[in-house]
């Protein structure tokens, strides 16, 4: 399945109907009079939240979308009818922005979460509107009001509890494939990955829903690469698991560099918690290995972890570790808000 997480869509709501101008002639009835009726509503552009998407690929094929117009008034007090609305089904984690890209609209979390985009307008009024003891034949009617119209950018964030960071070539596809039934794509060259990934894991009692996102390397805020676009999609996630390759020369400026990245990118991504893991140790003695976690622990301030997705080596405890980050996310997210008590006298 091909995957889009950004897509601009045209949206304009329906107009609302005319106003009719009647007047009641039936014979062998005595008195007549205006009859004209309203014009009904233009149909609303609502979005909608879904739970069976994971991608806006539908946008890429299809980028406008109108509601109907209301229907027009007609005599013996008719109403037109109401236009039909647009719905546009949007997965979980998208926000929608104005056309500038940058002024949030909505950001639509939940399936069932709605926004209506652009009201339909309202019906023109029909004659029988303006019938009054001094005017008991009015010749007029209202036209019906114009609808909205916009464009916007819809933006998918992934809703993920962890996420994987790393340079190109980390071990982070293969780490996924490992801990869970996701199938990434696996290679021996760089930008093997070039959409996100999401794969559930469980780890004792806990399940937990981690994200592999597409290397990064220097320069990504400004375009290098496959540039920083795909960081959007661990700015919700409760934990980042940063993934070293232990078999590069230098794992600490591989480290660094990635900080860098995250602190240029902003969102709060430098601020969120932090496991580092030394990955593929496996492939390097263990001599080397001792002294470029150490290396590595003075360049993050902290110990790194020691794993490799291949043999399975210190795979559990760095599951645990997510797993225990993810738990506290999720009890003070659902923890519920202290009620002040009331003045007493």
């Amino acid at each position: 399945m091909q995957f889009l997480d950004q897509a601009k869509v045209y949206v304009r709501s329906g107009d609302g109907g005319n106003g009719a101008v009647s007047f009641r002639r039936e014979k062998y009835i005595e008195f007549g009079g205006p009859d004209g009726g309203d014009g009904g509503k233009g149909g609303d552009v609502i979005v909608e939240c879904v739970a069976n998407l994971n991608t806006l690929l539908d946008y890429r094929y299809k980028q406008h979308f109108k509601a109907k117009k209301g229907g027009h008034g007609m005599g013996k007090n008719r109403t037109g009818a109401g236009g039909a609305d647009v719905v546009l089904q949007v997965p979980p984690g998208t926000q929608i922005f104005e056309e500038d890209s940058e002024t949030l609209i909505a950001d639509l979390t939940k399936p069932g979460d709605r926004v209506v985009l652009a009201r339909g307008g309202n019906g023109g009024f029909g004659n029988s509107r303006f019938k009054s003891s001094t005017n008991q034949a009015p010749r007029r009617a209202n036209p019906g009001q114009e609808g909205e119209e916009l464009s916007i950018w819809l933006r998918l964030k992934l809703i993920a509890d962890a996420g994987l960071v790393g340079l190109p070539n980390a071990g982070k596809s293969t780490f996924l494939a490992a801990v869970s039934a996701a199938k990434p794509k696996i290679a021996d060259y760089p930008f093997t990955t070039l959409h996100p990934n999401l794969g559930v894991v469980r780890v004792d009692t806990t399940d937990f829903v981690l994200a592999d996102i597409p290397g990064l390397i220097e320069g990504a805020h400004e375009g290098a690469g496959l540039g920083d676009r795909f960081l959007g999609h661990v700015e919700r996630c409760a934990v980042l698991l940063h993934l070293v390759d232990a078999t590069l020369e230098d794992p600490a400026e591989a480290y660094l560099v990635i900080r860098g990245e995250l602190e240029a990118h902003g969102a709060g991504l430098e601020e969120k918690p932090e496991i580092v893991a030394l990955s593929k140790s496996d492939a390097v003695p263990p001599e080397e290995l001792k002294r470029k976690a150490k290396a590595l622990a003075k360049a993050a301030g902290a110990k790194p972890l020691v794993l490799s997705a291949v043999t399975g080596d210190g795979m559990k405890p760095a599951l645990r570790q997510v797993a225990a980050v993810v738990k506290a996310a999720r009890a003070k997210r659902d923890a519920p808000e202290p009620i002040e008590a009331g003045w007493r006298p």
